[in-house]
């Protein structure tokens, strides 16, 4: 299993988002990984086994995921800034989205 982990669910419809990129990347903006989400809206490897601990971002191409839905939005990305900590074996990125909003929190 990759050290980071991501859901995402649309809780407008109370669905999945399948379809979204995530893209995982360094405090320096250096890109790390990138993945789209499956039909149950996860994306199970992102990135290595290990990452030192730090900081780093995880992006999530939101726009594109309401634009080829056809549904207006607010947020044409969600940028999630993370601390890595040493000895944590795993981090879990969940995000609840809507067109206008969103939300995130350390999963498990």
């Amino acid at each position: 299993m990759s050290h980071i982990t991501a859901h995402v669910l649309d809780s407008m419809l109370g669905v999945p988002a399948r379809g979204v990129e995530i893209t995982l990347m360094s405090a320096a903006g250096e890109t790390i990984a990138t993945a789209t989400t499956n039909d149950d809206g996860r994306v199970g490897e992102l990135g290595p086994e290990t990452l030192e601990p730090g900081d780093y971002r995880i992006v999530f191409a939101v726009g594109d995921y309401f634009r080829h839905r056809g549904q207006d939005h607010f947020h044409p990305s969600v940028t999630i800034d993370f601390s890595v900590q040493a000895g944590e074996a795993h981090y879990h990125i969940p995000l609840l989205l809507s067109p206008f909003a969103y939300t995130t929190y350390r999963g498990s």
